[in-house]
């Protein structure tokens, strides 16, 4: 039997703390990833936001290509079917998206890498549904941080003053129906994440499935509640792989189910821009030497990734 993904109650790290901590930083080194529960989130908040991104990718492909912004690396905005492609992968993904990112002031330091948000006035509540579950996954991920800086010995805050104008990105993502049986793309190839972590919610379908240490796919279907929060390559490298950032793809279903559209609303939570990303001394040791011996800043990661996926 197939070692299942652990699903944690976080209401623990404020009755149990220790003990969740510990769980919770078990889960990431083995898995990279972990269904996250009890978080509060209502279920209503999350059915009116799916509701309004359905209808946006219900438009016409003329109406929806208003909104991509030409050059942008799809920062912000419209990103059609057929564009992003795993890193090293032969097909391009099955999917198209849309980015929500954080609201900040035009005068901030950071606007010249974090453009305004578009806004598609054809769907009522847009900006209400999307900037509000934007807002309350960015509270849930910053908890999740917080379990995971004590875990390796840092304090409880560590990452707030360096997430709080972060670059993060919700992205609301529609797979169509397949309707043909013979084509080799899959909905998303396999790859790691980018970003700290990403929290995925109310994925409608099974198809997601994660690739454990001894290289078999794991199906990783959560119960309504749960949200699944995984690892990103930056926390990947921070922590000098103590906490992995694991291999995970969305497959296509077999026979009737492909023929159903699969939407899914993943929040990849990133540092703030000009966060340097360096190798923490606590987790580098004998064992586990420095394997990143030069720092980068998180935009400049992000760059030279997005141009790896055909973003940029």
């Amino acid at each position: 039997m197939t070692a299942r993904i652990p699903t944690l109650d976080i209401r623990r790290f404020d009755t149990d703390r220790d003990a969740f901590v510990a769980e919770l930083g078990a889960a990431y080194r083995e898995w990279g990833f972990a269904g996250i529960n009890g978080h509060g989130i209502p279920q209503s908040q999350i059915d009116a936001a799916y509701a309004v991104f359905k209808a946006f990718f219900a438009l016409p492909d003329e109406t929806k290509q208003r909104y991509h912004v030409a050059g942008g690396g799809g920062a912000r905005g419209y990103t059609a079917f057929g564009v992003e492609t795993a890193k090293g992968a032969q097909h391009f993904d099955l999917k198209e998206f849309w980015h929500i990112g954080r609201e900040i002031p035009d005068d901030s330091k950071y606007r010249d890498v974090m453009p305004p948000n578009l806004w598609p006035s054809e769907v009522p509540g847009f900006r209400e549904h999307g900037y509000g579950l934007y807002q309350t996954l960015d509270a849930l991920g910053s908890k999740v941080l917080s379990a995971l800086a004590l875990h390796i010995g840092l304090p409880q805050d560590y990452f707030v003053d360096k997430t709080d104008q972060g670059n993060s990105i919700l992205r609301p993502i529609h797979y169509p129906p397949i309707t043909a049986d013979d084509i080799p793309n899959v909905r998303a190839g396999a790859h790691e994440d980018i970003n700290l972590i990403t929290l995925l919610v109310g994925a409608s379908a099974a198809g997601l499935e994660v690739r454990s240490q001894q290289g078999e796919w794991v199906p990783f279907t959560s119960d309504a509640d749960t949200i699944v929060v995984n690892i990103g390559d930056m926390l990947q490298r921070l922590t000098n792989h103590v906490y992995p950032s694991t291999t995970h793809r969305v497959t296509n279903p077999p026979g009737e189910a492909a023929r159903q559209p699969r939407y899914s609303v993943p929040f990849f939570l990133h540092p703030n821009p000009d966060f340097v990303i360096d190798v923490l001394p606590s987790t580098v040791t004998a064992d586990n030497p420095s394997r990143y011996p030069e720092p980068i800043t998180a935009q400049g990661y992000l760059e030279e990734r997005l141009r790896e996926i055909k973003l940029k």
